[in-house]
C-alpha cells in the first residue's frame, strides 16, 4: 500500500512525524528537567500554569520568547548570524531520520545508519560555532571557540565507542543493530535468552558514549562553551526572541536525539524480550520512549549534580582516558569476535 504514494508527499509525512516526536518529547524533557531538577534541590518545581504541577510551564516559555524582539548586533555578520540557529537545529532533527521506532517503523533504514548519524550530527557544532563567530561578541567568540576543542576532543570517543558496537553486531544498520541485540547468545532450561549490548560486552562503550553525549551537548559538567559565570551566556550572548529559541529547544532536542541513539544501540532499542515483531509493531515506540527517558534521566542526573569543570580537565578526560579505554573496548570486542 506504502508503494502507491507518491514520493513527495510520502516524505511530507516522514518529515512532519519526524518533527512531531522531535518537538513534542522535547517540550515534555523541558518539563520534565524543571520537576527533575526541583527535587534534586527539595524544591516544589513548576507549580501554577496549567493549573498544579505546572504541566503548561514549557509552552508559557515559548510564548514568552516569541514575543520578545529579534536583535541583531551591529557588529555581527548578518548572514552567519541568523542562519546559525537553523544549522544547529537541522543538524539534531536529521539525526531522527534513521532511529527505528519499530521494526517496520523507520523514516529512512540506511545500510550506513551509525556513519550518517556521526556526520550529520556535527552540523550542530558548526550551528554553534557559526553563533560565535557571527555575533560579534568577545563572550560569543571564546565560547564558539570552546565549543570547537570541545567537538575535536569528544567526537573521537563517541566515534570509537560506536566502532565497538558495529563490530559486535556486524552491521552499520541502526535496525540491524537492534535485530542483533535481539538475537539470542545462549539457552538456559529450553529458553533463547538475548541481552542488550550495555550487559553483553559494551559497558564501557555505553558509559563513554553517555559521557561523550553530555560534552556534545554542551551540558553540565561539560557546559564551558557557555559558563553562565564567565561568558555571560557563550555563543548565545547575541540571541533573543525566536533565535535564542531556537537554541533553548536544540538543545533539549540534542538530549533526545542522543538519549535515542544510546538507546538503540546499547539498550535494545524498540526490543523487548519475549515479544513478536507484530507486538513490537505497537508496544515498541512506547518501549524505546521509556528507555529513552531513562538515558535522559542520567543527562539530568549529571547536570544537578556536578559541577563544572575546567578546560585542562575537560581535555584531558578525552585524550588521557576516554580514547585509550575507547581503544581498549575496540581490541577486546574484535578478539572476543573472532574466538567466540
Amino acid at each position: 500500500m506504502i508503494e502507491n504514494v507518491p514520493f513527495a508527499l510520502l516524505l511530507g509525512i516522514k518529515v512532519l512525524v519526524v518533527l512531531g516526536l522531535m518537538l513534542g518529547v522535547s517540550l515534555v524533557l523541558i518539563y520534565a528537567e524543571l520537576k527533575w531538577s526541583a527535587h534534586i534541590q527539595s524544591r516544589v518545581g513548576p507549580w501554577y500554569v496549567g493549573g498544579r504541577w505546572g504541566w503548561a510551564h514549557p509552552l508559557a516559555e515559548a510564548v514568552k520568547f516569541l514575543q520578545k524582539e529579534d536583535l541583531v548586533p551591529e557588529e555581527a555578520d548578518d548572514k552567519v548570524f541568523r542562519l546559525a540557529p537553523y544549522v544547529m537545529l537541522a543538524g539534531t532533527v536529521a539525526t531522527f531520520v534513521v532511529i527505528p521506532i519499530g521494526p517496520e517503523w523507520v523514516a529512512r533504514n540506511l545500510d550506513v545508519g551509525i556513519f550518517y548519524l556521526l556526520a550529520i550530527s556535527s552540523l550542530s557544532t558548526l550551528g554553534v560555532l557559526m553563533a560565535g563567530w557571527g555575533s560579534g561578541n568577545k563572550y560569543s567568540l571564546i565560547g564558539g571557540v570552546r565549543a570547537g576543542a570541545q567537538l575535536i576532543a569528544y567526537e573521537l570517543p563517541l566515534v570509537l565507542a560506536l566502532v565497538a558496537v558495529a563490530i559486535q553486531a556486524g552491521t552499520l544498520s541502526l535496525t540491524g543493530i537492534v535485530e542483533a541485540q535481539a538475537t539470542p547468545l545462549f539457552t538456559i532450561g529450553g529458553v533463547d535468552i538475548a541481552l542488550p549490548y550495555v550487559l553483553s560486552g559494551q559497558i564501557i562503550g555505553f558509559v563513554i558514549f553517555v559521557i561523550a553525549s553530555l560534552a556534545e551537548l554542551n551540558r553540565t559538567p561539560f557546559d564551558l562553551p557557555l559558563a553562565e559565570s564567565e561568558l555571560t551566556m557563550g555563543y548565545v550572548t547575541e540571541y533573543s526572541g525566536l533565535r535564542f529559541t531556537m537554541f533553548f529547544l536544540g538543545e533539549y532536542a540534542g538530549m533526545v536525539s542522543m538519549a535515542a541513539i544510546v538507546s538503540t544501540v546499547y539498550l535494545g532499542g524498540y526490543w523487548m524480550p519475549g515479544l513478536s515483531d507484530s507486538a513490537l509493531d505497537i508496544a515498541g515506540p512506547f518501549i524505546l520512549l521509556a528507555k529513552i527517558f531513562f538515558v535522559l534521566f542520567l543527562f539530568i542526573w549529571f547536570r544537578w549534580t556536578w559541577p563544572r569543570i575546567r578546560e585542562d580537565q575537560l581535555q584531558g578526560l578525552a585524550w588521557k582516558w576516554l580514547i585509550p579505554l575507547t581503544l581498549f573496548n575496540i581490541i577486546a570486542t574484535a578478539t572476543l569476535k573472532v574466538v567466540l
